[in-house]
């Protein structure tokens, strides 16, 4: 029997506000306390705020980054994955993350979203895109403990 952890994606924007970083940063802790695992596009703004969060609260953080470089991973990636495929990157993250916690973010984080739903995962916004339901597992969240919350009741999850 497995006992995986749940994985869960922080997406947001490279370039984001302090309002959106501190946000992140909470998000990254509460995964930790929640034992799931931090998956992250793994370079700056959002990605690095989540992952800075996660790690400090002794999560486990990953980072799929765009380029043929581990090197570019944010210091407080734990395990950096080189795709070398550019923004194609976000349907891995997407792909792989057992739910998705958008916070902030512009088109790319967009992309992550649609991607996710498409996928039939669970994603909650968090200061992020307002979208139609189009029924898909989308959802919306206040602050950064009910994002964990409800992204971790997903079916995926729950397994």
């Amino acid at each position: 029997m497995s006992h995986r952890r749940p994985i869960l994606a922080v997406i947001g924007g490279a370039d984001a506000d302090a309002d959106a970083l501190a946000l992140a940063e909470a998000v990254g802790a509460a995964v930790a306390r929640a034992e799931a695992g931090l998956l992250c596009g793994g370079r700056g703004g959002v990605m690095e705020a989540a992952a800075r969060g996660a790690a400090a609260g002794g999560g486990l953080t990953v980072g799929i980054l765009p380029g043929a470089s581990c090197a570019d991973a944010n210091p407080h990636v734990a395990v950096a994955i080189a795709t070398g495929i550019g923004d194609a990157r976000n349907a891995v993250i997407a792909r792989s993350a057992d739910a998705l916690i958008a916070v902030g973010g512009r088109y790319g984080t967009l992309s992550e979203i649609a991607f996710g739903l498409a996928f039939g995962k669970r994603v909650v916004s968090l200061e992020s895109w307002v979208l139609e339901d189009r029924g898909g597992d989308l959802h919306y969240a206040d602050d950064a403990a009910q994002a964990v919350r409800v992204a971790l009741e997903a079916p995926a999850c729950l397994r």
